[in-house]
């Protein structure tokens, strides 16, 4: 009877590479804001009346004829909150990460979790930085648009006329701050890569963990054992599922890190509404999607 019962209970788990059938549904929010906002461009007479520039993957930025205060480069929201994303998400993950409640635990455990937590924050904002800053020259993002036959118009009038160094010191930065134009190929939106990577990653880390500590979450996630046993992540956890019941869910580092995701989701939308081509959007997001799932 004991084996029968334990061969149900493991039946139940989920598996220990997948995300957990509640992690799905909140990965699943990401395209779904896209498809909506990308759906909305389509239909909103406005948007589809403002004229789009391929160049500058956005609408015209004229604040009397543009078809919103979001469609223009330089609202507040992108220009204090997008264009700094990843300090946001910083600061957001390390204020949680500092009220994280650490009564009858002690020191040296807790010292042992915000070590591993940092190193987590470490392995995203390397991924960030490699794909959007610097990957031993060009960010991926840049190598990307170049691989599918992008190039600054600049470099190429300089190739014309004989220069022909410049074609391959260029990146999307530095060629429009030489003045030229950063055209054809693929340019993967890094907007929502941030703010795809930055959500996903706050939930993971404030979200998951505070609805498990007041029992709020039902489900549990697995791992696999150095012997190679797959058993609950309790076993390995400092507190147990419920142990702050009764208490509020998300405290005053929560709440942050909340409002940060919120953000971060409504500016995803307003960037899948007004930014890029659908093609642009989706293509990073959805190999991100299948790193989060593989």
């Amino acid at each position: 009877m004991a084996a029968a019962t334990t061969q149900v209970e493991s039946s139940k788990r989920n598996p220990p590479y997948l995300p957990t059938p509640l992690e799905r549904i909140f990965l699943a929010v990401f395209p779904a804001i896209l498809i909506f906002g990308t759906v909305f461009s389509i239909v909103s007479p406005d948007i589809r009346a403002s004229r789009y520039d391929h160049v500058s993957q956005s609408h015209h930025q004229d604040p009397s004829i543009a078809p919103s205060y979001f469609a223009r480069k330089n609202n507040v929201f992108n220009v204090v909150f997008v264009k700094r994303g990843w300090g946001w998400i910083t600061f957001a993950f390390v204020f949680s990460l500092l009220m994280q409640p650490t009564r009858n635990t002690p020191p040296a455990v807790v010292l042992a979790r915000r070590i591993r937590a940092g190193i987590r924050w470490v392995a995203a904002t390397g991924w960030w930085f490699v794909v959007t800053q610097w990957f031993f020259g060009p960010p991926i993002i840049d190598r990307s648009f170049r691989w599918t036959g992008g190039k600054c118009e600049l470099a190429q009038r300089e190739v014309v006329v004989g220069d022909g160094s410049v074609k391959q010191l260029l990146t999307a930065v530095a060629c429009k701050a030489a003045g030229g134009k950063w055209k054809g190929g693929h340019d993967i939106s890094g907007h929502v890569f941030l703010l795809v990577l930055g959500t996903a990653f706050l939930m993971q880390e404030v979200g998951w963990p505070a609805l498990r500590f007041c029992g709020w979450l039902a489900e549990e996630r697995c791992v696999v054992m150095p012997d190679g046993a797959v058993k609950s992540a309790s076993v390995e956890s400092e507190t147990g599922a419920g142990e702050g019941a009764g208490e509020p869910v998300f405290n005053i580092g929560g709440k942050t890190a909340i409002g940060i995701m919120s953000l971060s989701l409504w500016m995803l939308l307003m960037t899948a509404i007004y930014f890029h081509t659908w093609f642009e959007k989706v293509g990073l997001n959805i190999y991100y999607w299948e790193m989060m799932t593989s």
